[in-house]
Protein backbone atom coordinates (compact mmCIF):
# COMPACT_ATOMS: atom_id res chain seq x y z
CA UNK A 1 0.00 0.00 0.00
CA UNK A 2 1.03 3.13 -0.22
CA UNK A 3 1.15 6.25 1.72
CA UNK A 4 2.00 10.17 2.10
CA UNK A 5 5.21 10.26 2.72
CA UNK A 6 5.38 13.07 4.98
CA UNK A 7 8.88 13.69 6.41
CA UNK A 8 10.09 9.97 6.12
CA UNK A 9 10.86 10.93 2.22
CA UNK A 10 13.97 12.95 3.79
CA UNK A 11 15.99 9.71 4.21
CA UNK A 12 16.48 9.30 0.60
CA UNK A 13 17.45 12.58 0.36
CA UNK A 14 19.88 12.35 2.91
CA UNK A 15 21.15 9.87 1.06
CA UNK A 16 21.39 11.03 -2.21
CA UNK A 17 23.03 13.90 -0.38
CA UNK A 18 26.04 11.54 0.13
CA UNK A 19 26.11 9.89 -3.25
CA UNK A 20 26.56 13.55 -4.68
CA UNK A 21 29.46 13.88 -1.76
CA UNK A 22 30.59 10.95 -2.93
CA UNK A 23 30.80 11.72 -6.43
CA UNK A 24 32.25 14.96 -5.66
CA UNK A 25 29.01 17.21 -6.97
CA UNK A 26 28.78 18.69 -3.17
CA UNK A 27 31.28 18.58 -0.06
CA UNK A 28 29.73 18.26 3.35
CA UNK A 29 31.06 21.23 4.77
CA UNK A 30 30.62 23.66 1.65
CA UNK A 31 27.78 26.79 2.51
CA UNK A 32 24.94 27.22 1.33
CA UNK A 33 22.38 30.12 1.36
CA UNK A 34 20.28 29.75 3.80
CA UNK A 35 16.48 31.60 1.88
CA UNK A 36 13.13 30.83 2.32
CA UNK A 37 11.59 31.13 -1.25
CA UNK A 38 10.61 27.88 -3.15
CA UNK A 39 9.40 27.24 -6.78
CA UNK A 40 6.24 25.01 -6.78
CA UNK A 41 6.31 22.06 -9.02
CA UNK A 42 2.85 22.76 -9.76
CA UNK A 43 3.34 26.44 -11.66
CA UNK A 44 6.70 27.49 -10.73
CA UNK A 45 5.01 30.37 -8.26
CA UNK A 46 7.15 31.05 -5.47
CA UNK A 47 6.30 29.78 -2.18
CA UNK A 48 8.02 29.69 1.54
CA UNK A 49 7.24 27.50 4.46
CA UNK A 50 5.85 28.69 7.80
CA UNK A 51 7.97 29.03 10.69
CA UNK A 52 4.40 27.95 12.60
CA UNK A 53 4.40 24.89 10.94
CA UNK A 54 7.92 23.76 11.43
CA UNK A 55 9.20 21.85 14.04
CA UNK A 56 12.84 23.33 14.20
CA UNK A 57 12.99 27.33 14.29
CA UNK A 58 16.32 28.19 14.24
CA UNK A 59 17.41 28.20 10.88
CA UNK A 60 15.29 30.74 9.72
CA UNK A 61 17.17 33.29 12.17
CA UNK A 62 19.91 32.13 9.35
CA UNK A 63 17.94 33.67 6.40
CA UNK A 64 20.26 35.74 4.20
CA UNK A 65 23.10 34.02 5.78
CA UNK A 66 24.37 30.47 4.94
CA UNK A 67 24.97 27.31 6.96
CA UNK A 68 26.37 24.09 6.03
CA UNK A 69 25.04 20.80 4.02
CA UNK A 70 26.19 18.72 6.48
CA UNK A 71 24.25 21.22 9.37
CA UNK A 72 21.17 20.97 7.30
CA UNK A 73 21.47 17.73 7.05
CA UNK A 74 21.56 17.22 10.88
CA UNK A 75 18.49 19.66 10.80
CA UNK A 76 16.43 17.93 8.55
CA UNK A 77 16.69 14.25 9.69
CA UNK A 78 16.91 15.13 13.92
CA UNK A 79 14.40 17.92 14.26
CA UNK A 80 12.73 17.16 11.11
CA UNK A 81 13.13 20.89 9.46
CA UNK A 82 11.16 21.99 6.71
CA UNK A 83 13.13 25.01 5.95
CA UNK A 84 16.23 23.07 5.78
CA UNK A 85 14.96 20.01 3.61
CA UNK A 86 13.50 22.17 0.71
CA UNK A 87 16.91 23.87 0.67
CA UNK A 88 18.47 20.72 0.41
CA UNK A 89 16.14 19.29 -2.06
CA UNK A 90 16.71 22.28 -4.41
CA UNK A 91 20.58 21.81 -3.93
CA UNK A 92 20.59 17.95 -4.93
CA UNK A 93 16.88 18.04 -6.77
CA UNK A 94 14.16 15.44 -6.30
CA UNK A 95 15.23 14.01 -9.63
CA UNK A 96 18.25 12.67 -8.54
CA UNK A 97 16.59 11.33 -5.43
CA UNK A 98 14.11 9.68 -7.23
CA UNK A 99 17.13 7.97 -9.20
CA UNK A 100 18.72 6.71 -6.50
CA UNK A 101 15.63 5.17 -4.89
CA UNK A 102 14.84 3.87 -8.37
CA UNK A 103 18.93 2.46 -8.67
CA UNK A 104 18.63 0.75 -4.75
CA UNK A 105 15.43 -0.79 -5.50
CA UNK A 106 12.87 1.71 -4.02
CA UNK A 107 10.58 1.84 -7.18
CA UNK A 108 7.39 2.74 -5.52
CA UNK A 109 8.39 5.45 -3.14
CA UNK A 110 8.46 9.08 -4.61
CA UNK A 111 9.93 12.04 -4.19
CA UNK A 112 8.34 14.71 -6.03
CA UNK A 113 8.93 17.70 -4.27
CA UNK A 114 9.95 19.49 -0.88
CA UNK A 115 7.62 20.60 1.89
CA UNK A 116 4.59 22.92 2.27
CA UNK A 117 4.25 23.17 -1.67
CA UNK A 118 0.58 23.82 -1.54
CA UNK A 119 -0.60 24.43 -4.84
CA UNK A 120 1.44 20.62 -5.53
CA UNK A 121 -0.54 19.32 -2.76
CA UNK A 122 -3.64 20.66 -4.06
CA UNK A 123 -3.05 18.70 -7.78
CA UNK A 124 -2.17 15.65 -5.87
CA UNK A 125 1.79 16.01 -7.08
CA UNK A 126 2.52 14.59 -3.35
CA UNK A 127 5.72 12.62 -1.67
CA UNK A 128 4.48 9.03 -1.51
CA UNK A 129 6.13 5.99 0.08
CA UNK A 130 5.37 2.49 0.60
CA UNK A 131 6.84 0.31 3.49
CA UNK A 132 8.58 -1.76 1.57
CA UNK A 133 10.47 0.85 0.32
CA UNK A 134 11.80 2.68 3.23
CA UNK A 135 12.97 -0.96 4.64
CA UNK A 136 14.60 -1.41 1.43
CA UNK A 137 16.82 1.95 2.71
CA UNK A 138 17.09 1.55 6.32
CA UNK A 139 18.33 -2.01 5.53
CA UNK A 140 20.78 -0.87 2.83
CA UNK A 141 21.92 1.65 5.41
CA UNK A 142 21.97 -0.92 8.05
CA UNK A 143 24.31 -3.11 5.75
CA UNK A 144 26.57 -0.87 5.16
CA UNK A 145 25.98 -0.40 1.54
CA UNK A 146 24.09 2.73 1.07
CA UNK A 147 26.70 5.01 -0.88
CA UNK A 148 29.82 3.43 1.08
CA UNK A 149 30.58 1.93 4.22
CA UNK A 150 31.40 5.17 5.77
CA UNK A 151 28.35 7.23 4.34
CA UNK A 152 25.71 4.16 5.84
CA UNK A 153 27.87 4.74 9.23
CA UNK A 154 27.50 8.45 9.55
CA UNK A 155 23.47 8.14 8.26
CA UNK A 156 23.22 5.99 11.16
CA UNK A 157 24.80 8.39 13.04
CA UNK A 158 22.37 11.39 11.82
CA UNK A 159 19.31 9.14 12.32
CA UNK A 160 20.71 7.98 15.94
CA UNK A 161 20.23 11.60 16.70
CA UNK A 162 16.34 11.61 16.28
CA UNK A 163 14.56 13.92 18.64
CA UNK A 164 11.22 12.57 17.98
CA UNK A 165 11.35 9.40 20.11
CA UNK A 166 7.51 8.65 20.59
CA UNK A 167 7.21 5.89 18.41
CA UNK A 168 9.66 2.55 17.76
CA UNK A 169 11.85 3.67 21.01
CA UNK A 170 8.76 3.85 23.06
CA UNK A 171 8.48 0.23 22.66
CA UNK A 172 11.87 -0.78 22.82
CA UNK A 173 13.83 -1.10 26.19
CA UNK A 174 15.18 2.17 27.77
CA UNK A 175 18.86 2.58 26.40
CA UNK A 176 17.97 0.55 22.84
CA UNK A 177 19.89 2.17 20.33
CA UNK A 178 17.16 3.22 17.37
CA UNK A 179 18.37 5.06 14.00
CA UNK A 180 15.06 6.05 12.91
CA UNK A 181 12.69 8.86 10.93
CA UNK A 182 9.45 9.80 12.08
CA UNK A 183 7.27 11.62 9.45
CA UNK A 184 3.59 13.23 10.56
CA UNK A 185 1.38 15.39 8.91
CA UNK A 186 -2.61 15.65 9.40
CA UNK A 187 -4.05 12.00 10.47
CA UNK A 188 -0.62 10.44 9.26
CA UNK A 189 2.11 9.36 11.65
CA UNK A 190 5.11 7.28 10.10
CA UNK A 191 8.25 5.62 12.06
CA UNK A 192 11.03 3.85 10.30
CA UNK A 193 14.34 2.78 11.84
CA UNK A 194 17.11 0.61 12.80
CA UNK A 195 17.00 -1.30 16.00
CA UNK A 196 19.82 -2.26 17.45
CA UNK A 197 19.93 -5.32 20.00
CA UNK A 198 22.30 -5.50 22.88
CA UNK A 199 25.41 -8.27 23.01
CA UNK A 200 26.20 -9.88 18.87
CA UNK A 201 22.85 -9.99 17.95
CA UNK A 202 22.15 -8.52 14.33
CA UNK A 203 19.75 -5.23 14.28
CA UNK A 204 16.63 -5.40 12.61
CA UNK A 205 14.22 -2.62 10.49
CA UNK A 206 10.89 -1.72 11.68
CA UNK A 207 8.38 0.46 9.29
CA UNK A 208 5.40 1.45 10.69
CA UNK A 209 3.06 3.73 8.63
CA UNK A 210 -0.33 4.72 10.01
CA UNK A 211 -3.13 6.59 8.65
CA UNK A 212 -6.56 7.58 9.56
CA UNK A 213 -6.36 8.16 13.28
CA UNK A 214 -6.42 12.42 14.23
CA UNK A 215 -5.12 11.75 17.33
CA UNK A 216 -1.22 11.94 17.21
CA UNK A 217 -0.96 9.97 20.97
CA UNK A 218 -3.13 7.16 19.53
CA UNK A 219 -0.66 6.96 15.90
CA UNK A 220 2.47 7.03 18.76
CA UNK A 221 0.60 4.30 20.97
CA UNK A 222 -0.24 1.88 18.39
CA UNK A 223 3.68 2.46 16.77
CA UNK A 224 5.40 1.81 20.31
CA UNK A 225 3.10 -1.17 20.75
CA UNK A 226 4.23 -2.74 17.22
CA UNK A 227 7.25 -1.69 17.57
CA UNK A 228 7.80 -3.72 21.43
CA UNK A 229 6.18 -7.04 19.95
CA UNK A 230 8.19 -6.68 17.48
CA UNK A 231 11.49 -6.44 19.49
CA UNK A 232 10.28 -9.30 22.30
CA UNK A 233 9.42 -11.89 18.89
CA UNK A 234 12.88 -10.91 17.54
CA UNK A 235 15.04 -11.21 20.85
CA UNK A 236 13.00 -15.04 21.35
CA UNK A 237 13.55 -15.81 17.44
CA UNK A 238 17.38 -15.12 17.80
CA UNK A 239 18.02 -16.76 20.89
CA UNK A 240 16.19 -19.85 19.30
CA UNK A 241 18.84 -19.69 16.85
CA UNK A 242 21.91 -18.94 19.13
Amino acid sequence: ASFHAASTMKVPVMMEVYRQAREGRLKLDEPVPVKNEFKSIADGSVFSVSPTDDSEQTLYKKIGGTETVRELLRLMITESSNLATNIIIERVTAARVMDLMHSSGARDMKVLRGVEDGKAFERGLNNTTTARDLLILLRAIAEGSAVSRKASREMTDVLLAQKFNEGIPAGVPAGTRVAHKTGSITKINHDAGIVFLPGRRKPYVLVVLVRGLAEEERAHKLIADISRLVYENVIKTQSRER
